[in-house]
């Protein structure tokens, strides 16, 4: 009795309260497994979404290029798919950078979902003043961040009528800056896009503006 009185007293862990090493490294190893999966899946859905959206931008050009088709024969305001909103008002071509696309009527987010826009109230593409188009950065005026001045554009009109610009210069502006629609003047093409080109959000206040002269007709 009198050894046993003497040891000190050591509380005994219940099962409950401590967990073996392995346990707590299979625990954590769970956890881990389990944050990758997500992080693997948010990364399918971001890519999934990007690809859905360059997928819906190319394949609208293909029923924008029937409707163009039509529109050349004579037809007007021929929309690409029986619920559309819009319909192609021009071609935009840009030789050195591998560049056709057909312009849509208005400039809004439900029309350049499917290709650039033409802003209603600006002369139409190939017309005389001051032609606006918009579009997205990452999309179908993707290829603005690589125009110099010097690059020529060329325009198809509903007439089937070409008309050839040149870029004159680029700017970063803020949205405000509305000056850059103004309906006066020579002729002349502004196209609009939103900056910088690698945002991970769009909808900033920054937009690249890129302006081109008009040089003389083709066709």
């Amino acid at each position: 009795m009198g050894v046993e009185s003497a040891m000190p007293w050591v509380p005994v862990p219940s099962s409950e309260s401590v967990q073996p090493p392995k346990a707590k490294s299979g625990i954590l190893r769970k956890l881990v497994l389990a944050l990758l999966v997500l992080l693997f899946l948010a990364g399918l859905w971001q890519i999934g979404k990007g690809l859905y959206i360059h997928a819906k931008a190319h394949l609208a050009q293909v029923f924008v290029r029937d409707a163009w088709a039509r529109t050349l024969a004579g037809e007007r305001q021929v929309k690409p798919w029986q619920w559309a909103d819009t319909w192609p008002v021009a071609r935009l071509s840009v030789p050195g950078h591998n560049v056709d696309l057909y312009v849509l009527a208005g400039a809004n987010g439900r029309t350049i979902a499917f290709g650039p826009g033409h802003l209603f109230g600006t002369a139409l593409p190939g017309e005389k003043v001051n032609s606006v188009i918009g579009g997205h950065r990452d999309t179908h005026l993707a290829f603005l961040r690589d125009v110099k001045s010097g690059t020529e554009l060329e325009v198809q009109r509903p007439d089937g009528v070409w008309r050839r610009y040149r870029v004159k210069a680029a700017e970063v502006l803020d949205q405000a800056e509305t000056w850059v629609t103004k309906q006066d003047g020579w002729t002349r093409m502004t196209l609009i896009t939103c900056y910088p080109f690698d945002a991970l959000q769009a909808g900033g206040p920054l937009r690249y503006v890129v302006f081109a002269d008009a040089i003389d007709a083709k066709g």
